[in-house]
């Protein structure tokens, strides 16, 4: 951690007040885990003399920050009060005026913040704006944690696209669907709302035409966060214009089709879209700008259908942070042989279902010199009679 001042006592030989305050601003942040896209979740505690006097937690976009939110809370007792959050303060007018300017006007006297943002528009310039009207700056206590709450933000900023997790429900036997067709649930119900909290916390959710032709899925959030649900844009992968106006993952618009460059035609997206044809052209647009439509997007081919760089350069022009994957098994493989995966959530039901039934993911290219597809695994956890693991591959 850079630090301009003194850090607090240790407490007890392990925690410092700086480290107890920090994960109390980390705790508020993770209040906005399902709420705040495309804007990142941060939480701000002030405290003075050892006590807090203000919190606040970013909740979406378009209203107050986490700093502004505390700072009304505190009123008049800001000033000399040493303020935690969780991500370096914006010092630009985006949606709202910039943080780090109510900070100064408040009057605190230090500010300790987890992790530098990666954006651009914003990185190193907050700081640089408290500490020039002197305030005692430190920076990178439980950056980690503040990396993690945000992955996908991060991840937008500093590799140029989303962060991907790949859903899969698999048997003991690592099949996914019956070799005679049709539909069939695997998993329990604990283990299906549990990937409702996942759709919830992404941007975006992805499906390739054959899913939404087979299983006719809604993918959609049906948990409610107070009076409100934020949906999820839904993505469907389909090269050849194939799946049904009708489809379910269409109803209420926020959806968006990605079609081959040369697909002959445009006749079930324009049915879909409601003659929103090629309306995603583009891509800087946010998917609220087309309620009530489904849009399509062009993009060049690949070997396994489309393009998924194209496909993923688009979505991070429409701010989407954490992209999470719900398909069948040659779309899987093309993720996994692409290393486009961050995550693996696989959810594993007690049940067999033969040799003949579907794959997991269909995978090719693995021989003699290049056996193994490895992953670590980084959490295990029992949900009623399903099994989730969360997943990260092996980079080599």
């Amino acid at each position: 951690m850079t630090d301009d001042a003194p850090g607090s006592a240790a407490l007890d030989g392990t925690q410092t007040l700086d480290e107890i305050f920090m994960a109390k601003a980390l705790a508020l942040a993770e209040l906005g885990l399902y709420t705040t896209d495309p804007n990142p979740r941060v939480g701000c505690v002030l405290v003075r003399d050892g006590q807090v006097i203000g919190e606040g937690w970013h909740v979406r976009a378009g209203e107050p920050h986490a700093e502004v939110l505390a700072l009304r809370s505190a009123g008049g007792r800001a000033r000399g009060a040493t303020a935690y959050v969780t991500l370096e303060p914006c010092g630009h007018t985006g949606r709202t005026p910039p943080c780090a300017d109510a900070l100064i006007a408040a009057g605190v006297s230090r500010v300790v913040c987890a992790a530098i943002d990666p954006n651009p528009k914003v990185s190193g310039g907050g700081v640089q704006r408290l500490k020039a009207a002197g305030i005692a700056v430190s920076s990178g206590l439980r950056a980690e944690a503040a990396r993690d709450l945000n992955v996908g933000f991060f991840s937008r900023f500093e590799r140029g696209r989303p962060f991907i997790r790949l859903k899969l429900a698999m048997s003991l036997d690592a099949r996914t669907a019956p070799a005679a067709g049709g539909q069939l649930w695997i998993t329990g119900e604990g283990a299906r709302a549990d990937v409702q909290t996942w759709r919830a916390r992404s941007s975006a959710v992805l499906t390739g035409a054959g899913t939404v032709r087979i299983d006719d899925p809604r993918l959609d959030v049906r948990l409610a966060y107070g009076p409100w649900v934020r949906q999820p844009l839904r993505v469907v992968l389909d090269s050849e214009l194939s799946c049904p106006a009708h489809a379910r993952v269409f109803a209420g618009g926020n959806a968006l089709i990605f079609a081959a460059s040369d697909a002959a035609g445009d006749a079930a997206g324009d049915a879909a879209a409601g003659a929103a044809g090629d309306a995603a052209d583009d891509a800087t647009r946010r998917p609220s700008d087309e309620v009530g439509k489904v849009a399509v997007q062009r993009v060049p081919r690949s070997a396994r259908g489309l393009d998924l760089h194209a496909v993923l350069g688009h979505l991070t022009a429409l701010e989407v942070n954490e992209l999470f994957v719900e398909c069948g098994p040659h779309l899987a493989a093309a993720f996994l042989e692409s290393g486009l995966v961050d995550e693996l959530i696989l959810y594993v039901a007690p049940v067999l279902l033969g040799a003949d039934a579907a794959p997991l993911a269909a995978l090719g290219g693995l021989d003699t010199a290049n056996p193994l597809m490895r992953f670590d695994f980084r959490e295990q956890r029992l949900i009623q009679n399903d099994l989730r693991l969360v997943l990260t591959p092996k980079r080599n």
